[in-house]
């Protein structure tokens, strides 16, 4: 039986995929079959956690596997397994389009840089199109488990744009492809080719890859790869290359993992962990609805992809499986947020990951923990929110850039031990920007003491902040938020006390005439602690939020409550100084909108009236 044959066109999106498969990565040309491989295992998974509640799935057969053959007069390579298949809807969604969120994300970030591309199309998960790396026609034949003969679908394509469908009978369920191979890809034919690629690739693949035997009698089928759980093995009898494979294997990852864990761990609840730390972060990692995590398994039968009740959401970038002997097979969603041995599992995994991070973090020689900041720091802030538990074991791991050093390598440990004497509190600003932190009027008088201050940029930054008070006993304060004492920490001489205080009592003018002028956009006018070189600098009320926080609830487009700034002015600065002279109102009125329009293009802002600001500053100058 036969279908009408139809011809359609592929999504743009793919055809794009297709041009960057074949050409970003010519030179590894044997990936091709590990994602097909990989695919397989993948549906014979699924339809051993569905037949786990419908048996008649198997229709009689339960020896799931990948057969590979390979056809040198035909010049064709054909993988088949009888794994769970596809309907024709199912092609169509999985095979014609992307069908994925971040599409356009994903292609925005391509950039021609064979290596880079090669790592984000390996994350996107569409391996399939791998095939024609070798293939110049690739044939796909399938039917879903469960449903009769008559809905078997081919689909088969050129990779010219154009793919035609057509509903054939197929007697047996899962998926064949068949790959005719291009001139320039004669090495595939080669039986021990292949053999080589599955031994490196997907040896590790729990279900059968059989091909014929060696031995040339066509009848002989033998077991290629090991085809047990690797998890399951001891580790004694597992090399680095094992572990490794197995993790492009489950990431769809290019790159070698930066760190790897494997456990069994035993009590009340027995269970193994092989979990991974990725050296990149997935494009989609900061979209609401991607879907990360790790598979669950129940007694080695797969039950959940990218489970996100495993870990907490922070530590939604480590890759891996858990396997649990605990948890019924027939489990659902719901019985796995209720049950004690998913929150068992949850927990003892989580402590063991913040090991694992903590253990890479503390080796001074390596550069890993760097680029695993760089990839996941802002993860970690989230912790510090979400995981009251481990709050403590989290902020240890936190790096920030300060005034000591541009880098995000500064520890609240190592800030903590160069502590200046008489210094008890943390002190840190937020900006947008490194730039606006380290440029920030705020900082003026730390630095004339010596005291390093962290410099905050990232927008998480300020959430997290406001959920950890204290780090091994010292506060942690914004520099930019409240009143600021710092006379604990150095004492400056008599002469320069004498001179402040006059200086104090000379601008007292200037403070009524600022409040008088700047009216209902300030909440208060006061001397500053803070400054030694600027004018002017605008700081948060304790309780308010920060100016940078206002500027990013905007920018998202929330509704924020006008929240009134604290003007500071410095006593020692000539423009104070001339102001607190003035008599004209007029010319108050300008100088107290020059400093307060100073003070918010500090803060990274610009003036409430641009224009304004502009025809001040050129009186001022020409005056």
């Amino acid at each position: 039986m036969s279908g009408t044959r139809e011809t359609h066109h592929f999504q743009a999106e793919v055809k794009q995929l297709l041009d960057l498969m074949i050409h970003s990565l010519y030179s590894n040309k044997e990936i091709f079959l590990r994602e097909l491989i990989s695919n397989a295992s993948d549906a014979a998974d699924k339809l051993r956690f569905e037949a786990a509640t419908d048996d008649a799935l198997y229709e009689g057969d339960a020896d799931l596997h990948v057969f590979i053959d390979v056809d040198k007069d035909a010049r064709t390579i054909t993988v088949r397994d009888n794994g769970i298949g596809m309907s024709r809807e199912e092609v169509i969604e999985n095979i014609g389009t992307i069908a994925r969120s971040g599409t356009r994300e994903f292609f925005q970030q391509l950039s021609g840089d064979q290596e880079k591309d090669a790592h984000l199309i390996g994350q996107f998960g569409v391996g399939f199109y791998s095939a024609f790396l070798v293939a110049d026609r690739v044939t796909l034949t399938t039917r879903r488990a469960g449903l009769t003969p008559e809905h078997g679908v081919r689909w088969e394509s050129r990779g010219d744009g154009e793919y035609s469908l057509e509903t054939v009978r197929r007697e047996a369920r899962g998926t064949e492809i068949v790959l005719h191979l291009r001139q320039d890809a004669d090495e595939f034919l080669d039986p021990w080719r292949l053999r080589s690629i599955i031994h490196k690739y997907a040896d590790h693949i729990p279900f059968p890859i059989r091909m014929k035997s060696a031995s040339g009698d066509k009848k002989d089928v033998e077991t290629v790869n090991q085809a047990s759980a690797l998890w399951t093995r001891p580790k004694s009898e597992l090399k680095q290359e094992d572990y490794v494979n197995f993790y492009k294997h489950i990431a769809h990852d290019f790159d070698e993992p930066l760190r790897y864990l494997h456990q069994k761990l035993e009590g009340k609840y027995e269970y193994t962990l092989l979990l991974y730390l990725p050296r990149h972060a997935p494009f989609d990692l900061w979209h609401a609805d991607a879907k990360h995590g790790v598979k669950l398994y129940v007694r080695r039968v797969f039950i959940m992809e990218a489970n996100e009740d495993l870990l907490p959401r922070y530590l939604r970038f480590v890759r891996g499986v858990m396997d649990s002997s605990d948890l019924p097979l027939n489990v659902s969603r719901e019985i796995l947020q209720q049950s004690p041995a998913m929150e068992a599992m949850k927990k003892g995994a989580t402590k063991r990951v913040l090991g694992l991070i903590e253990e890479m973090a503390g080796n001074r020689d390596s550069d890993d923990y760097r680029t695993f900041w760089q990839a996941f720091g802002n993860c970690l802030k989230e912790g510090i929110i979400e995981d009251a538990a481990n709050r403590e074991r989290i902020a240890k791991l936190l790096r920030f850039a300060s005034t000591r050093c541009d880098e995000q390598t500064v520890s609240l440990e190592d800030y903590v031990q160069r502590m200046v004497k008489g210094q008890d509190t943390i002190y840190y600003i937020t900006a947008d920007s490194l730039a606006a932190a380290k440029h920030s009027p705020h900082l003026e008088a730390f630095r004339e003491k010596g005291i390093e201050v962290l410099l905050l940029h990232d927008r998480i930054d300020e959430w997290w902040t406001a959920h950890l008070n204290e780090f091994e006993g010292k506060k942690l304060q914004s520099i930019a938020k409240g009143e600021l004492d710092l006379s604990s920490i150095g004492e400056p001489s008599d002469t320069d006390k004498a001179q402040r205080e006059r200086n104090r009592k000379d601008i007292e003018p200037a403070i009524q005439r600022l409040k008088e002028a700047l009216g209902e956009r300030v909440k208060d006018v006061r001397i500053s602690e803070r400054l030694t070189e600027s004018p002017a600098c605008l700081v948060s009320d304790q309780f308010d939020i920060s100016t940078n926080m206002e500027r990013i609830l905007r920018q998202a487009g929330q509704e924020v409550p006008a929240v009134k700034p604290i003007l500071e002015i410095n006593p020692d600065h000539e423009l104070v100084k001339r102001l607190a002279r003035m008599r004209t109102k007029e010319k108050i009125n300008d100088y107290a909108l020059i400093l307060f329009d100073q003070a918010v293009l500090a803060e990274g802002a610009l003036p409430e009236d641009p224009a304004g600001f502009v025809k001040r500053i050129n009186a001022l100058l020409s005056a």
